[in-house]
């Protein structure tokens, strides 16, 4: 890989990234570009924010950019948040030069002493996240052969990968999300750490763990992470429930074919325990995963619906319309169509149900969902009390109108009458 510097977007958050650079330099700091918004240039991608590394303390910065500028929420591990006063950028994280003590709780140190950028450089996780940039000069300044590894394309730890991973557990599932985002190989000393120190994930507060299983998902190789998951011991932690050796390959296949589908971690997540888990399994462990993973209540829904109903989404074709069309307008339904249509890349049987499902999603609205026939009030009106015969009324009502039998609200009333006989 050239080691020629890399051009730099012009964009709001790239020309506030070089302010900041540019005020804290003529205050007689030092001050880079760090982590991976390096990484990002250096491949020829537009990073997704800018990080700072200064030898500035963090009441320095907050000194020099002011109070009502910067946000403390970090301070005590050097990190100072410098907003953009004219309200066109993102905030800039600002962090001071460190080395890290002991990580007795497995994620953060104990203490910070504020460093040099080359102690500083060689704190951090992957070689490729090691480097720094100078906005200004445009010289890159790599002091742990992140460009190298660039070029190598591994995922490398810096220094000691034990070491590294004693100090936050969950660089081990960062490692594997960046080799599955860029393509790269896992180095192989770094590997043998994550498979000797896998079980230790489970330390990890669950919503840390959920945030890089989501991300993983959503990279262009999410079947090379879940194997390496597996061939790690990280999905011991992740889905212990899953009997790898058994479903390996079906699971692979379908997540494989999830590349065709949309780009949504429920539908890789869907993917994986509809392969991997038992059929009368698959609700129970997606629950406990929501209790570990602290998933919001609407990802949870949507994989719940997607695992409930494929079987009848499968047989759509073949079912009475008041049990399909339900789930046609259900708010829920995206993830499980996903599902089935990444099934049928596998098997051809269920392109004709995916295209089938297909064609009435694309009727119109008054088509697909026609208003009901029968209300609440049509029943009390026609002396009906409310009670738990109330609903099953309109059930039924709603049923046999989706089904044909009820055309028109005369007929409707009529059947109406007559159940009260």
């Amino acid at each position: 890989m050239s080691t020629i510097p890399p051009q730099v977007p012009s964009t709001p958050a790239s020309r506030f990234a070089i302010e900041v650079v540019e005020r804290l330099r003529n205050a007689g700091f030092e001050a880079l570009w760090a982590g991976g918004c390096v990484r990002d240039l250096v491949m020829g991608n537009t990073p997704e924010d800018y990080d700072v590394a200064t030898s500035a303390t963090p009441d320095q910065v907050r000194n020099l950019f002011g109070l009502r500028s910067t946000l403390a929420v970090g301070a005590a591990f050097g990190v100072i948040v410098v907003l953009d006063r004219q309200g066109a950028a993102d905030p800039v994280e600002v962090a001071t030069f460190r080395t890290d003590a002991n990580y007795s709780d497995g994620r953060r140190p104990d203490a910070v002493t504020f460093s040099t950028a080359r102690e500083d450089a060689h704190r951090r996780d992957f070689t490729i996240n090691g480097m720094f940039f100078d906005p200004l000069s445009h010289e890159i300044i790599d002091y742990v052969d992140g460009l190298g590894d660039l070029e190598r394309r591994v995922v490398r730890a810096i220094g000691l990968a034990d070491a590294r991973i004693a100090e936050d557990k969950l660089r081990m599932l960062r490692a594997v999300r960046f080799a599955a985002r860029f393509g790269f190989e896992l180095e192989s000393l770094t590997l043998a750490a994550i498979k000797r120190h896998a079980a230790s994930l489970s330390i990890v507060s669950g919503e840390r763990i959920a945030v890089e299983v989501q991300k993983t998902l959503q990279t262009g190789a999410p079947a090379w992470a879940v194997d390496t998951w597996a061939h790690s011991g990280l999905m011991e932690v992740i889905v212990s429930e899953i009997d790898w050796g058994a479903v390996r390959e079906p699971t692979l296949q379908l997540l494989e074919a999830s590349l065709g589908c949309a780009n949504d971690w429920r539908l890789r997540l869907a993917a994986l325990l509809f392969a991997g888990i038992e059929p009368l399994q698959q609700l129970a462990v997606l629950e406990s995963l929501r209790m570990r993973l602290k998933w919001s209540t609407e990802d949870y829904h949507a994989m719940r619906f997607a695992l409930q109903h494929q079987m009848l989404l499968q047989t759509a074709h073949k079912q009475p319309w008041s049990l399909v069309q339900p789930l046609l307008v259900h708010t829920d339904l995206p993830v499980a169509l996903e599902l089935l249509a990444a099934r049928s890349h596998i098997d051809a049987q269920w392109q004709s149900v995916v295209q089938w499902i297909g064609e009435r999603l694309s009727w119109p609205r008054e088509q697909l969902d026609p208003q009901p026939l029968l209300t609440g009030m049509d029943l009390i009106a026609y002396g009906h009390q409310p009670g738990p015969a109330f609903r099953l009324l309109l059930t039924e009502a709603r049923a046999r109108q989706l089904d044909g039998h009820l055309l028109d609200k005369a007929a409707a009333v009529e059947w109406l009458h007559l159940k009260r006989v």
